[in-house]
């Protein structure tokens, strides 16, 4: 089954999420990016890089 989200998005969509100012959650960027919030914390989990 292929991933519904293709990698550069899941990258991109991290990147926003990791450098995002100290008034924005990661549900609020999940939300403006259209994917549910737990997709996101799982795909910033599994990332390498700063966690």
């Amino acid at each position: 089954m292929p991933k519904p989200y293709p990698e550069e998005f899941r990258e991109g969509v991290i990147w926003v999420a990791r450098n995002r100012g100290s008034d924005v959650t990661v549900e609020q960027v999940a939300a403006d990016f259209g994917v549910h919030a737990m997709t996101l914390w799982k795909w910033m989990r599994r990332s390498p890089g700063v966690h």
